[in-house]
């Protein structure tokens, strides 16, 4: 990567999580990644201490980092990738944690009640046999969906591995260096992903199962700040009282979700209407408590002013 090249995904960083955060958030954040946070920009802006803070880490951490807040570049990816210049099919629900159903076509019903379920955590899934339109073609569709996803879960049957394209798919997340989730439903894992347990499936409802998944995604390393981003994302923005209440549920159910995030969501609550009801407000307050957060009332709604950050540059 050109020094100039560099400056200028470190320019997109910048923008992206001046939008998104605070600064007390951008330091948490940054704290995951191993960076170095003990610093006194040269202008009280969160994009200038955002530069100033990367200009000195490594390449391959920014490129992480880049990757995670969903930013547009061709470095640090498979040639395959770049060359193809994939595009965010359509079946992925904005805004959401994108997660890759492996199964076999025989599978099928049970895996879209899963898709179904693992949406009220904030969780968009893709399952080939059902998402893909019949005007696209098949093949490109599936590509697409491997090389945008967050991770993979691949639901193990007997003859799971004889199929032709199963095998190929925990190959692009293995060789996507993402998070593969086996769930074991009469097959343990193999080959690649022998090394991880995998989650037993049988005698389980489909409810445990995805209540599951999202255990595993909410506390591993590859996936955990990611998922938490998106769905305190979607909790703010949510279009009603039922979207709400369930985003606030599966938040409450992350260990140890950080302090940063509870307080970016504290103060940003009020930007919308929708959140104002007293069911909402109940169970956002429980969880605020125990970060010894104020709480937050109905008539703070009225009283909230929306204010455009200042300092990005023109």
């Amino acid at each position: 990567m050109k020094g100039i090249e560099k400056i200028a995904i470190i320019d997109d960083i910048g923008k992206e999580l001046q939008r998104r955060m605070t600064f007390s958030d951008i330091m948490g954040y940054f704290k995951g990644f191993g960076i170095d946070t003990n610093h006194q920009p040269s202008y009280n802006s969160k994009y200038v201490y955002v530069k100033e803070v990367l200009s000195s880490v490594s390449e391959e951490v920014i490129l992480k980092i880049a990757d995670e807040l969903e930013l547009k570049h061709d470095f640090g990816k498979p040639h395959e990738e770049v060359k193809e210049k994939f595009n965010e099919p359509t079946f992925w629900k904005p805004g959401y944690f994108k997660l890759f159903l492996s199964h076999l076509a025989s599978f099928k019903k049970t895996t879209g009640s899963l898709k179904n379920t693992l949406e009220t955590f904030g969780i968009s899934s893709f399952v080939a046999h059902e998402d893909i339109e019949p005007t696209k073609e098949w093949q490109s569709e599936i590509e697409s969906g491997l090389f945008t996803m967050d991770a993979l879960c691949a639901v193990l049957m007997p003859d799971f591995n004889l199929s032709k394209w199963t095998d190929q798919e925990i190959g692009v997340a293995v060789g996507r260096n993402i998070l593969v989730i086996p769930i074991r439903k009469g097959m343990d894992p193999y080959g690649f992903i022998g090394k991880y347990q995998g989650f037993q499936a049988e005698g389980k409802t489909v409810g445990q199962v995805a209540t599951a998944i999202f255990e595993i995604l909410s506390s591993n390393p590859k996936t955990r700040n990611t998922l938490i981003l998106k769905l305190s994302e979607l909790f703010l923005l949510s279009n009603n009282r039922d979207e709400a209440l369930k985003r606030i549920s599966a938040i409450r159910q992350i260990k140890a979700f950080p302090k940063e995030r509870m307080e970016v969501m504290h103060q940003r609550i009020t930007e919308n209407m929708n959140l104002k009801s007293v069911e909402i407000l109940k169970e956002f307050n429980e969880l605020s408590k125990s970060f010894n957060l104020a709480e937050v009332k109905a008539s703070n709604f009225e009283k909230a002013v929306y204010t455009e950050d200042d300092d990005l540059p023109f």
